[in-house]
């Protein structure tokens, strides 16, 4: 289905260089242009009272729209149709104004004048969220809504364990007989080969300029783990991490997505642009910290950045305790009334001599099937609704499913 696009523009050479430009997208079906701010409202006023499916997913607000100014406009279109992705085409590239736009409630910043690569990539990044956003809400079809469960798994701050929490869900959903992958996108320090020892020569970075990833390009780019995990690492140069984009990440989740039940991403602690994506795409968004005073800040300060910049909301976060011990200080019920988050039932317990030799040695896959760290780790899969819960056994031979009604999976089911 076409990504139907409205462009609004004061003035004629404006419409036309929009116009111009859209025509030449694929799969884009411009909508007859608005020249004011009171056209722009009225048209889509009509089409949202037959059916939110008949809004366009994307308006494009030029700068030099009147007489609303271009940010009260964007404010007032993102208020009242909440399933339109909206995007300022502006020439003030400054941080200032973006951050301004992303108060305001717009999906998205193109710099004036306008370049190909850059709208393209902006405007199916938008399409996308209004897709699920109108999923959510009872209609359309997403772009790629179908298939397995996207778990994001990200870190307060550095050191907390995003990783060593991300791979063990893994592990747990593939030991339970899901079809797993886990994709590092912490990508210019990703450690997720160095945890299981894994020599590899293609990377995430292999996808990045490939517009259809076909089942037989994703299985070139992947490593396949004595696990039976399937592992898409981080390039081992960081620098190449810069070729990901938000559209890149996006496709390659989709690509995840179609192919495997479960897919876990480890995106690290700090959230550039593909890590967003992922967060924004994700079923579950899991926030892992300690607890700790600077810990739970680095929490919080993330769950604010997500929703201000309209990523990820508060009430659909889960924030995950490590390193848990019943005498700390900060327990999970304050780490709840300070984010404002779900917080996990399962905590994670301080476990260093637990894990320390199978880290050094690269072998986290190998972590004792009965530690506490392990079994907290594989019980948390369960209550996501990941993976099967352990009962106990060598080998992990016996499960059985968590029905509990966590918050977490309550959350779930919840986003449909």
């Amino acid at each position: 289905m076409p990504t139907r696009i409205l462009p609004a523009a004061g003035d004629a050479d404006a419409v036309r260089s929009l116009t111009g430009l859209l025509g030449q997208l694929p799969e884009v079906e411009p909508v007859a242009p608005a020249t004011d701010s009171t056209q722009l409202v009225d048209a889509l006023q009509r089409l949202a009272a037959d059916s939110v499916d008949e809004l366009p997913e994307v308006v494009i607000v030029h700068e030099r729209i009147g007489p609303v100014p271009a940010l009260e406009l964007i404010r007032d279109v993102a208020l009242r149709f909440p399933a339109t992705g909206v995007i300022l085409a502006t020439s003030d590239t400054g941080p200032g104004l973006f951050q301004a736009a992303m108060d305001h409630g717009a999906r998205g910043v193109v710099t004036l004048p306008l370049g190909y690569e850059e709208l393209a990539s902006r405007v199916q990044a938008v399409a996308h969220w209004s897709a699920g956003v109108r999923r959510h809400l009872g209609g359309g079809d997403p772009a790629g809504g179908g298939g397995g469960t996207v778990v994001a798994v990200c870190g307060a701050k550095g050191g907390v364990g995003t990783t060593v929490t991300a791979i063990n869900l893994a592990l747990a959903a593939q030991l339970s007989g899901r079809s797993t992958a886990l994709l590092d996108m912490d990508l210019q320090t990703g450690d997720v080969a160095a945890y299981l020892d894994v020599q590899f020569r293609r990377s995430v970075a292999d996808l990045a300029t490939i517009n259809d990833i076909s089942p037989r390009v994703l299985a070139d780019a992947v490593f396949r783990h004595d696990s039976g995990v399937a592992l898409l690492l981080a390039p081992a140069d960081g620098e190449r991490g810069e070729e990901i984009t938000d559209r890149a990440a996006r496709q390659i989740l989709d690509a995840l997505r179609s192919r495997y039940e479960v897919v876990v991403v480890d995106c690290g602690a700090q959230l550039a642009s593909p890590g967003a994506a992922a967060v924004e795409l994700a079923d579950l968004a899991l926030l892992v910290t300690t607890p700790d005073v600077i810990a739970v800040r680095g929490a919080k300060r993330a769950v604010r950045l997500w929703d201000r910049l309209q990523i990820r909301k508060p009430s659909e976060t889960t924030v995950v305790v490590n390193r848990h011990t019943r005498g700390t200080e900060i327990q999970p019920a304050l780490v709840r009334r300070i984010t404002g988050t779900a917080v996990a039932g399962t905590t994670i317990p301080a476990g260093f001599r637990e894990l320390q030799g199978v880290v050094d040695a690269g072998r986290l896959h190998t972590l004792e099937e009965r530690g506490a760290v392990r079994q907290a780790l594989w019980r948390l899969a369960g209550e996501l609704g990941i993976a099967a819960t352990p009962t106990g056994g060598r080998g992990g031979g016996r499960f059985r499913v968590d029905r509990r009604p966590t918050g977490a999976r309550r959350h779930r089911e919840a986003r449909g």
